[in-house]
């Protein structure tokens, strides 16, 4: 524990992160115990800030936490009316028809939704039930009481940004302690990462593999808008590059969510994610859409693609791992919101029954055996091989051998067994030497943009005035043993321009971290070859401010 003197709140439960996974906990808390007290803390400026618009919601796990939502008020309102799939090549495409997919596949009943608006729901019904949220409070530290997680530390400012340690203006945040502390940070969170290595959660499970999700929201011309329709793609322009594949869901006033998503376990250290989504757009199918309308948001989040096979031990003495802090994605369908809330209801009603018991600090057994026998691993397990599938064999045997095991675990059995994932998606980055640099179009800002330009639409803001949250364990690696070995990738991968290689006549060249850029999608945490780069929660509120729509 920090010896900095600070001053401390307890509570019930502490949970960390406004998502739906920690609104879910923190809802079903107070509707199983009134008097307990609750509180959620969240890094983002205000619930939502940090979720950019455009997901396509199942309802099941909303259906279990809030059975009458459809007469509360929610922002969910547009049904899936046409659900498309598409091989793309360079200039044209294949239709897939849907009627040889698994009835898992079917997004009937499903809803297109702005999650965040949905979290900004989500956090009205929590504190109409008396939970206290508390937003632009990021949680730096953990707190520990012996061998268990006892709370943490959240609201420190003031830190020197040269040095790292407090300054004249310091204020050292406060300790908020409960009996149980549940970390919902999403993909790769700085506190669930410290929680998985400090009690080895990961032994015995396969690594995790990640996705980079990069996301434009447009408004298109209302005459090409058709209201419900979802469609997904795959193939172009990765081909053999690397997996991936798009999805273009339209909403309500002429909006339409353009994703584009590349697995991070490619090998060619020269591509260029980013790139290759503002490549895709320009494909006929795509351009003919946008043409005439405007990009009005961006941005850009890892995806946990693992399933299964790599969801960690989720819990230790005192802490229980949420969502995607476990990794709760359902890959084929691209969903995970569903099974984040089915993971908040399930570990409330876990702390709850230990509270009422007299319980606290110790393991939420009850909590990981809810999620992986129940509906979240029934979801989960179905889908278990389609992704070890895709990495190993390609694209073409993802489709043929992942969709006969999903059918067939859909009638309770597989051909396959369990798939194994391989090297972690660092490891998987091969050498630059053995791979040809990539040559991107330029883009031409009306359909594709630059990264610096887009990067203006997350709304991203950091305080300069404080250290950077990008760490390095090693300053030299990057010059010493990236930029020789691997034509240093963090150029490349990076979504938002943080990371740049600075040459100057007469000059070594230099790494630069431009931190004040970072989306917080956490991608140098997990693709950096080296496993040099660690993300940190920033002071305050920095980050993206994603728009209220």
């Amino acid at each position: 524990m920090s010896q900095i003197a600070r001053e401390k709140m307890e509570y019930d439960v502490v949970i960390v992160g406004a998502g739906p996974a920690g609104l879910s906990a923190a809802i079903r808390l107070k509707q199983l115990d009134a008097d307990l007290s609750v509180v959620v803390l969240e890094k983002g400026s205000e619930v939502g800030a940090h979720i950019l618009s455009g997901a396509v919601l199942d309802p099941v796990g909303l259906d279990a936490l809030l059975p009458d939502w459809r007469s509360m008020g929610a922002p969910i309102k547009t049904l899936v009316q046409e659900d498309n799939f598409y091989m793309l090549g360079p200039a044209g495409q294949i239709r897939i028809p849907n009627f040889p997919m698994p009835p898992l596949m079917n997004n009937h009943g499903n809803y297109i939704v702005s999650m965040a608006n949905v979290c900004r729901w989500m956090a009205g019904v929590a504190e109409g039930l008396g939970v206290e949220i508390f937003p632009g409070m990021s949680c730096s530290e953990l707190v520990f009481d012996g061998n268990r997680v006892a709370g943490v530390v959240a609201g420190e400012f003031g830190r020197d940004p040269a040095t790292g340690e407090p300054g004249p203006s310091h204020e050292p945040g406060m300790e908020l302690h409960g009996k149980y502390v549940f970390l919902s940070e999403g993909v790769r969170g700085s506190l669930s990462k410290q929680v998985i290595e400090k009690y080895d959660l990961s032994k015995g499970h396969c690594p995790q593999k990640y996705g980079l999700g990069m996301k434009e929201i447009w408004e298109i011309d209302p005459a090409k808008h058709k209201l419900g329709t979802v469609t997904h793609t795959m193939g172009w322009p990765l081909g053999k590059n690397a997996g991936g594949g798009s999805f273009i869901y339209h909403l309500e006033n002429n909006q339409v969510y353009i994703g584009f998503v590349v697995h991070l376990n490619y090998e060619n250290p020269h591509l260029y994610p980013y790139m290759e989504f503002q490549r895709f757009k320009h494909h006929p199918m795509v351009a003919e859409l946008l043409a005439g309308g405007k990009r009005v948001a961006y941005g850009a989040r890892a995806i946990s693609e693992g399933g299964w096979q790599s969801m960690p031990k989720m819990v230790a003495p005192g802490v229980a791992l949420l969502g995607c802090s476990v990794g709760m994605v359902n890959v084929p369908r691209i969903k995970g919101n569903h099974n984040a809330m089915l993971s908040g209801k399930a570990a409330a009603e876990a702390a709850h029954a230990a509270i009422k018991a007299g319980r606290a600090g110790d393991e939420l057994a009850a909590y990981e055996a809810e999620v992986r026998g129940g509906a979240i691993g029934a979801d989960l397990k179905k889908v278990r091989n389609v992704k070890p599938l895709w990495s190993k064999y390609g694209l073409v045997a993802s489709l043929m051998g992942g969709g006969l095991d999903m059918w067939t675990n859909t009638l309770g059995f597989s051909l396959f067994g369990t798939l194994k994932h391989g090297k972690s998606d660092a490891a998987a980055t091969g050498l630059a030497k053995d791979f040809a640099p990539i040559d991107y179009p330029k883009p031409d800002g009306t359909l594709s943009f630059d990264r610096l330009t887009n990067v203006a639409y997350s709304f991203t803001n950091h305080d300069e005035a404080q250290p950077a949250h990008l760490k390095l364990k090693d300053p030299s690696i990057p010059i010493a043993v990236n930029l020789p070995k691997y034509a240093e990738p963090a150029q490349r991968y990076c979504p938002a321009g943080v990371y740049e290689v600075v040459a100057e006549d007469g000059k070594a060249p230099r790494f630069v971290i431009n931190f004040q850029n970072c989306v917080h999608c956490k991608t140098c945490d997990i693709k950096d070859p080296s496993q040099n780069i660690v993300w940190t929660t920033p002071q305050g509120a920095g980050g993206p401010n994603y728009p209220n729509m």
